[in-house]
C-alpha cells in the first residue's frame, strides 16, 4: 500500500515526544514530516521540551512555535532568562511562562481536540506525574522545570519539576491512554555513545586547578546580571556554565533512565534525529534543528505507513471473516 493510504488508517497512534533542552526543535521537523505523510498522532505524551512542543501541535499553534524558535538569537534567548537570586531555581521561568500563556491562554488539557498528556516528577516523593487534566501551560511548565535551573511548579498542591527524571520518553503514557501503534521521538540518541570509563590523575599545573577568574564589580545591578550570565552560560575559552553542567549532567542521567524503560516497553518505531554537534543550550539553532528532525522522520516514514497498513489489516480480518 502506498503511504497516501496510511491517511486513513484506524489504529489509534501515539507519539512520544522525548525531552532534550533545545535539541526539542527538531520535534517540529517531526511532526511536520508526519503531517505531511498523512499520519496524524491521535494521543500525544510530552516529557520536557516535548510537552511544549506536543502542546503547540494539539492546540494548532506549532506554526506560531516555529515562528518563535526561528527567530531566536542568542540575545533574545538571554532576554527569556529572568535570574533569580534567591529561591529554588536560577531562573524564575516567568518570561517563558507568559510567552506560553500568550499561544495557550487558559486552555485545559481536558478540553483539547487530542489526548495529550506532560509527564513531571514530584519533589519530595518522585513519584511520576501524568498531567491530563488542568492548565495546559502549568502541566507544560511544570515538565519543563529543570531542577537547579527553573523554579519547581505547584500543581494541585504538589511541588513538580521536569518528567525526563522518572520518564524521559513516555512510551508508557500513550500505551496507558489507548494507543495501539507508538512513535517515539529519541533527542539523545547520540548520548547513549559515551559513557566510557576514564583515569584522570591531576597533577600541579595542570587545567583542573582553582579558577582564579576575577569577579566582575558595578555599582548597580547590571555588573549582578552580566556575572550571572556568565557563570550560567559559561565565560568563554570552552569553560562550561552552571547551564551546561546541570544540563549534561541531566542528560547523562535521563540517557540512562530512558535506555531502561525502552528495554522494557519499546516503541513501535523510534525517530532519532542526528543532533550530534548541537548543544543542548542551542536554542538560537532552530532552523537546524527543525530540519534535521524533519530529515530523520522522512527515513521513517515508508516502513511507518508500511506498519500501520498492516496493523489496519490485521485489526479488520477477523470482521472480514466473521
Amino acid at each position: 500500500m502506498s503511504i497516501a493510504n496510511a491517511t486513513a488508517n484506524k489504529v489509534k497512534i501515539g507519539l512520544a515526544l522525548g525531552g532534550g533542552a533545545a535539541r526539542g526543535w527538531a520535534h517540529i521537523g517531526v511532526l511536520r514530516a508526519l503531517n505531511k505523510a498523512g499520519i496524524k498522532p491521535d494521543i500525544i505524551a510530552g516529557t520536557s521540551i516535548g510537552a511544549v512542543v506536543g502542546a503547540c501541535d494539539v492546540t494548532g499553534h506549532l506554526n506560531e512555535l516555529e515562528d518563535f524558535a526561528r527567530e531566536l538569537t542568542r540575545r533574545r534567548v538571554l532576554g527569556y532568562l529572568d535570574f533569580n537570586l534567591s529561591g529554588t531555581g536560577l531562573i524564575t521561568g516567568h518570561r517563558l511562562g507568559e510567552r506560553l500563556h500568550k499561544h495557550l491562554g487558559d486552555t485545559r488539557i481536558e478540553d483539547l481536540p487530542r489526548r495529550f498528556t506532560a509527564v513531571a516528577t514530584e519533589i519530595g516523593t518522585g513519584h511520576e506525574v501524568w498531567l491530563s487534566r488542568g492548565s495546559l501551560v502549568e502541566a507544560v511548565r511544570a515538565s519543563y522545570a529543570l531542577p537547579g535551573m527553573f523554579r519547581p511548579v505547584k500543581v494541585d498542591g504538589r511541588w513538580l519539576f521536569d518528567g525526563a527524571l522518572v520518564n524521559p520518553i513516555p512510551v508508557s503514557v500513550c500505551r496507558a491512554l489507548g494507543a495501539r501503534y507508538v512513535i517515539a521521538v529519541n533527542l539523545n540518541i547520540d548520548i547513549s555513545n559515551r559513557g566510557t570509563i576514564s583515569n584522570i590523575n591531576p597533577m600541579p599545573g595542570s587545567d583542573l586547578e582553582m579558577d582564579e577568574t576575577p569577579p566582575v564589580t558595578g555599582k548597580n545591578g547590571i555588573a549582578v546580571r552580566r556575572l550571572l550570565q556568565r557563570q550560567i552560560l559559561g565565560k568563554g575559552d570552552d569553560v562550561p556554565g552552571i547551564s551546561t553542567v546541570v544540563v549534561d549532567a541531566f542528560n547523562i542521567v535521563q540517557d540512562r533512565i530512558a535506555r531502561s524503560r525502552l528495554a522494557g516497553d519499546p516503541p513501535d518505531s523510534m525517530i532519532s534525529p542526528r543532533l550530534h554537534g548541537i548543544g543542548l543550550f542551542d536554542f538560537h539553532r532552530a532552523e537546524e534543528l527543525i530540519a534535521r528532525g524533519e530529515t530523520a522522520a522522512k527515513r521513517e516514514i515508508e516502513d511507518l505507513a508500511r506498519e500501520l497498513n498492516l496493523r489496519e489489516a490485521a485489526r479488520e480480518e477477523p470482521h472480514a471473516s466473521a
